[in-house]
């Protein structure tokens, strides 16, 4: 039997427990008025019309003295924490486009944005669609149920809250890498299991290759880098497709031990995102987890947050089987979900 070669244990701001979170304020950025300000301004000429906006680019979206302030917002998050909590700007879902417009323009600003799902959305709603996992092909986020600590199909991940929940719906977010660093101590041998490839379930969203799953370890080793891809549900439910083996009952314990890790107040920060907070995570590093929540009656309005996908210039490489998730791994033009015969638009309400 091949030997896994562990990579060594991760240290640096990467593989941050929740104390080290709570002795820092680096990670949370509160926007002057001057910087509000010129957001605002920039967003002006595309809050209103019928424009879409999925078809901005950077140089639509004209920023000055914060386009400095950005690149180091890219930096902090690329090679720090790997979050970024932004305060201070004023949106609604009462104004889903003036707000749209400004996430998608800083997203710009910050990297590429991507296709979220099959129809070729560069701009996603988070929200209840009033939809149910008994159906596999539904996304966890498209209902109130808790998602579960997990990455996204891109390097940088942003969420944009339009409304918060009336109960529940907090985000959370744990460092993958301060995962890895338990399970090496803990049980090497279960962590072994999570460096071997997995099947996962694409959830109806099939790719150029037409198969309906993808294989991906949850850590890889590249070019000096540790990275984490992770989604529970879609390897658990992988085994329902043909051709798919069940898990073994290693997998499984290693799948366990790595959820509760995840779980594991040692490890993770939870708060509120409240109306016009933007989050930022680095999702090779950092995992992010909405937890159930009690949505508003009829007339009250619902729980919204606007996403982006980015691909990001100047991020780490990565190993070549991320181009089975992730389309491609050259930087700058990869991640996302890439199915044929979509263009590419940014809807501004759920669809």
């Amino acid at each position: 039997m091949r030997t896994v070669q562990f990579p060594t244990a991760v240290d640096g701001p990467s593989a941050w427990m929740r104390a080290d979170l709570e002795e820092v304020t680096t990670w949370r950025r509160d926007l002057s008025a001057d910087q509000v300000a010129e957001i605002e301004t920039a967003a002006a000429p595309f809050a209103e019309g019928a424009q879409d906006i999925g078809g901005l680019e950077k140089t639509d979206f004209t920023l000055t003295t914060l386009a400095g302030d950005i690149d180091t917002w890219v930096d902090d998050l690329l090679n720090g924490y790997g979050l970024l909590h932004i305060r201070g700007l004023v949106a609604g879902s009462d104004n889903v486009r003036q707000a749209a417009t400004i996430f998608f323009g800083l997203g710009l600003h910050m990297g590429v944005p991507r296709s979220q799902n099959g129809k070729g959305h560069v701009l996603g709603h988070v929200c209840d669609l009033g939809l149910s996992t008994d159906d596999p092909n539904v996304r966890i986020y498209q209902t109130t149920e808790r998602q579960n600590y997990h990455t996204d199909s891109c390097d940088v991940a942003g969420l944009m809250c339009l409304k918060a929940a009336k109960r529940g719906g907090e985000s959370g977010l744990v460092s993958s890498m301060a995962i890895y660093n338990e399970m090496r101590t803990q049980c090497p041998e279960l962590l072994a299991e999570l460096l071997k490839p997995m099947y996962v379930d694409r959830r109806g969203e099939v790719t150029a290759d037409g198969l309906p799953y993808y294989q991906q370890p949850v850590f890889s080793w590249h070019e000096g880098y540790l990275s984490a891809l992770y989604a529970p549900h879609y390897i658990r439910s992988a085994p329902r497709l043909a051709g798919v083996p069940a898990l073994t009952e290693k997998q499984i314990a290693a799948l366990d031990t790595f959820d509760a890790l995840a779980d594991d107040p040692r490890l993770n920060i939870t708060f509120n995102l409240e109306a016009g907070d933007i989050l930022f995570v680095h999702n090779h590093t950092v995992m992010h987890d909405r937890l159930a929540y009690e949505d508003w009656g009829p007339g009250e309005g619902r729980r919204h947050l606007l996403r982006l996908w980015l691909a990001v210039p100047g991020a780490r490489p990565l190993p070549d089987h991320y181009k089975y998730r992730f389309g491609s791994v050259t930087v700058g033009d990869r991640g996302g979900i890439r199915v044929p015969g979509n263009a590419l638009n940014a809807p501004l309400e759920p669809v």
